[in-house]
């Protein structure tokens, strides 16, 4: 075995490192999989590992899903752990350097496994593809830096002041350089594993941040350089003594944590279709908008995949809640934000932080897709502030979003019938599980009241 074995962002030190992590992302957007010993990467790196198909469908919790015809009914089989052109991605925040290999599912005669979300996502560009088209793609990503040691949020103490922030801080410099070494750790670590992270800064609420991604025409590493930020950050958090969240809304009355996705078309001669020179954008633009709007009621799921993400989607707290879309106007659902002609893009501002990267991804492309195909055209655009209009309204519950998912109409044209299923009994089991908790908050509520 060679004594380095390349990586996207670097080559990696085999003697410094006894293992690695061989990963798929499940459909909650976390990523499961093996401790292997470091002389068997090649196995890893040639498709020599098998998980079960069921692993990208269990609940939150990590749980099988009860009834689940992957487990008990199939016996459980296994799928086959192949690359995804990653290769060996370096983890340096660890107390011991280690490295991870993403993975995907393919099936036994060597098919794709459409209910891997990554697959999924690529179910989508190969259709774009087919007809000599490429979306360019870039996400912007919120999170909170809270303290680790309550079992509830609460703000950082700033490692420069020894203070604890006590006041909402948007565009506050300040506060980026009170997080000056997590930034620069941050980084570093994006470098390593080759994730494009572009500008930071501090958002609306305390110890709020975003980090923005460079656009790219590759969706898929689009989605895995979101997915890793995640882990990044998580994991440059806890060496800092510090716990970073991509819960939608860790605080009840604070802003939420957004996953903003931009996107535009190029085709085979590399220009913009949603580009006419006009400050409107084309027509082509517009039918994207359509199919996104025709959609959004059934595909909110992916972008809202949690219990937690509907206290996000709220009135006046820069989070959308009506089916709508704008010029340049941030309480949309769907923003054309403004600029040159030549950078025409969307942007879809419904998912939230907690969203599966792919799952969202192929939400908005497949519904865009959809619209350009049956040239769809949508209502007026929406002028001034969003929440109040004739427009229909986002799902505003877990349950809603599950059963809109389920009988939607275009929702079929994006996801395999397997993945759909899967995803349906998963949220509904993880229903399930929050409805049998009691929170203090109720208890204390009701105890010697009622």
């Amino acid at each position: 075995m060679p004594s380095n074995i390349e990586a996207i962002g670097s080559a990696i030190d085999v003697s410094a490192i006894d293992s690695v992590q061989a990963v798929v992302c499940d459909l909650n957007g976390i990523l499961r999989g093996k401790r292997v010993p470091v002389n068997q990467i090649e196995k890893v790196l040639s498709g020599g590992i098998r998980m079960p198909l069921s692993i990208v469908g269990v609940d939150i919790w990590g749980e099988d899903i009860v009834g689940s015809s992957h487990v008990f009914a199939n016996g459980d089989i296994d799928g086959i752990c192949a690359s995804t052109g990653r290769g060996a991605l370096p983890v340096g925040w660890t107390l011991k350097p280690s490295a991870v290999v993403p993975l995907w599912l393919v099936k036994e005669d060597g098919t794709p496994f459409l209910a891997d979300p990554r697959q999924a996502l690529a179910s989508i560009v190969r259709q774009y593809h087919e007809l000599g088209l490429k979306p360019v793609v870039a996400s912007e990503m919120e999170f909170y830096l809270v303290d680790p040691e309550p079992d509830h949020a609460e703000p950082p103490i700033s490692p420069y002041t020894g203070k604890r922030l006590d006041s909402d801080a948007i565009l506050s410099i300040d506060e980026l350089d009170d997080f000056g070494e997590f930034f620069s750790d941050v980084y570093a670590e994006c470098k390593r594993q080759n994730v494009p992270a572009d500008s930071a800064v501090a958002e609306n609420g305390i110890g709020q941040f975003e980090i923005n991604l460079i656009h790219s025409s590759d969706p898929l590493k689009a989605a895995d350089d979101a997915l890793f930020l995640k882990r990044i950050v998580k994991g440059v958090a806890r060496k800092h003594r510090l716990a970073a969240t991509f819960m939608a809304k860790p605080y009840g009355g604070r802003s939420g944590s957004g996953m903003h996705m931009h996107f535009s078309i190029i085709d085979a001669d590399g220009n913009n279709i949603f580009d006419d020179g006009t400050a409107e954008g084309s027509d082509v633009m517009k039918h994207a908008v359509a199919g996104l709007l025709r959609g959004m009621e059934e595909t909110t799921l992916l972008f809202a995949p949690h219990f937690n993400s509907y206290r996000r989607l709220r009135p006046d707290t820069h989070a959308p809640t009506r089916i709508s879309w704008g010029y340049e106007n941030r309480t949309a659902a769907i923003r054309i934000p403004g600029g040159k002609s030549s950078a025409r893009r969307i942007e879809h501002r419904v998912a939230g932080a907690d969203a599966n990267p792919y799952l969202v991804m192929a939400a908005i492309l497949g519904a865009a897709l959809v619209g350009i195909r049956n040239k769809w055209m949508p209502a007026e655009p929406t002028s001034g502030r969003a929440y109040q209009g004739k427009g229909a309204s986002i799902p505003s519950e877990w349950g809603a979003a599950v059963t809109a998912f389920e009988n939607g109409s275009i929702v079929p044209e994006i996801f395999d019938a397997e993945l759909r299923a899967m995803l349906i009994a998963c949220k509904r089991q993880e229903i399930a599980g929050f409805a049998e908790q009691v929170t203090d908050f109720e208890f204390g509520a009701y105890l010697e009241i009622v």
